[in-house]
């Protein structure tokens, strides 16, 4: 039963990021950081530490601005690798927006739009630790979809720790 209800405490917090996000609500992304939490954006785009600091990523003016724009995140289901009180959790995430530049068509029963564009699709490598029976982020690593050898690396990674783990388990349970 603990595993189930971790296993969705974490999927509800991985299921937040779009919506603090797009609404910038930096008092909630203060709240599921560890204090000293990390938000790695990989070698290309700045990142921070420190849960004030990270959540001061989405009250910048260009934020801001993105989300008038009609920003929106969208977060795929996430593979989850419970290890007791710690979990590594890796998603995709693809930022789309509103595309001002677009065509405007119409579709039966839903009116006009000039559509929306994928801007970005990115990895996501969370490491969690559950404190005081809550689940927070200790680091956040994101990286562009761009077949780069360190984002393939980073799926990788994901699978074959929760594939290997499993495996562990099941010969430990075996020899017992």
């Amino acid at each position: 039963m603990r595993t189930i209800e971790d296993k969705l405490a974490i999927y509800e917090l991985i299921a937040s990021h779009p919506p603090s996000a797009d609404t910038g609500a930096a008092d909630y992304t203060v709240s599921v950081y560890r204090e000293d939490g990390v938000f790695d954006r990989g070698p290309t785009l700045d990142g921070a530490k420190g849960a004030k600091d990270i959540a001061a990523f989405i009250q910048r003016p260009e934020h801001r601005e993105a989300i008038r724009g009609g920003l929106a995140h969208f977060t795929g289901l996430p593979l989850v690798d419970l290890r007791g009180d710690a979990a590594i959790v890796t998603s995709y995430l693809m930022i789309v927006h509103l595309d001002q530049e677009g065509e405007p068509r119409e579709l039966a029963n839903h009116g006009i739009s000039t559509g929306y564009r994928i801007h970005r699709a990115v990895v996501n490598r969370w490491e969690l630790e559950k404190r005081h029976g809550r689940w927070m982020i200790a680091k956040r690593t994101l990286l562009p979809v761009d077949g780069s050898d360190i984002h393939q690396e980073l799926l990788q990674r994901g699978l074959s720790e929760l594939h290997f783990d499993r495996e562990i388990g099941a010969a430990q349970a075996e020899g017992e």
